[in-house]
C-alpha cells in the first residue's frame, strides 16, 4: 500500500470512528486531522468535502463490515438458526459503550436519511443489499418454510426489528431491553419454519 493509499486508509478509519462516537454533525474535521496527524490539504487531497468523507465511510467502511458480518450467518446450512445465533451472539457479546453509543451504521442512517439525499440514496442500496442475501438464505430453504411467506418483508422485518431494538437499547442504556427483544425476535424467525 502507498503512503497515499495508507493516509486515506488512516483518515477513514479515524473518520469512522469519530462518526460512530459523535455522530455526523457533530464529528470535526480538526479533530481527524489532529488524530491522523496530517494537514488540512492532506486530507483535501483525499475527499473534497466532510460529506464526501462521510460518503466514503459509509460505502468504503460501515457497508462493507455490517454486510460481511450478515454473510457468516446467512450463508451457513441453516439460514434460520445461523441468524438467531448471530442475534443471540449479540446480545452476549454487546458492550456497554455499544449499548450507549449503538450500532455506527444504524446511528447514521437514523441522522443523515433525512438530511442529504446522497446519504439517504446510499442507505437505501445498503438496505437492499442487505434485504438480498436474507432472502437468498431464505429462498434457499424454501421447501423448509412456511408457504406463502414474502420473503422480502420477512428481511426488512428482521432487520427494522434488530434496528428497533438497537435504538431502544441506546436511548434507555438498558442492555436486557435489547436481549428481551432479541429473543422475541428468534422466536419469529423459527416460526418461519413449517
Amino acid at each position: 500500500m502507498s503512503d497515499a493509499e495508507q493516509t486515506r486508509q488512516n483518515i477513514l478509519t479515524v473518520a469512522a470512528d469519530e462518526i460512530h462516537q459523535h455522530g455526523f454533525k457533530a464529528t470535526s474535521l480538526s479533530v481527524i486531522l489532529n488524530r491522523c496527524e496530517i494537514s488540512k490539504g492532506a486530507l483535501y487531497y483525499h475527499f473534497t468535502s466532510k460529506i464526501e468523507l462521510g460518503y466514503a465511510v459509509f460505502e468504503e467502511v460501515y457497508t462493507p463490515m455490517f454486510l460481511n458480518v450478515w454473510q457468516t450467518p446467512l450463508t451457513v446450512d441453516d439460514p434460520i438458526e445461523g441468524l438467531c445465533d448471530f442475534l443471540t451472539s449479540m446480545t452476549e457479546e454487546m458492550s456497554c459503550s455499544e449499548v450507549v453509543c449503538g450500532c455506527p451504521l444504524n446511528n447514521l442512517c437514523e441522522e443523515m436519511a433525512n438530511v442529504d439525499e446522497g446519504f439517504r440514496l446510499r442507505i437505501l442500496c445498503m438496505q437492499e443489499q442487505l434485504n438480498q442475501l436474507i432472502v437468498d438464505a431464505l429462498k434457499r430453504i424454501s421447501g423448509d418454510l412456511r408457504d406463502n411467506l414474502a420473503f422480502s418483508q420477512v428481511g426488512y422485518f428482521i432487520v427494522a426489528t434488530l434496528n428497533g431494538a438497537t435504538s431502544l437499547s441506546k436511548s434507555s442504556r438498558n442492555k436486557e431491553l435489547f436481549q428481551q427483544v432479541i429473543a422475541e425476535l428468534c422466536i419469529y424467525i423459527r416460526a418461519l419454519k413449517k
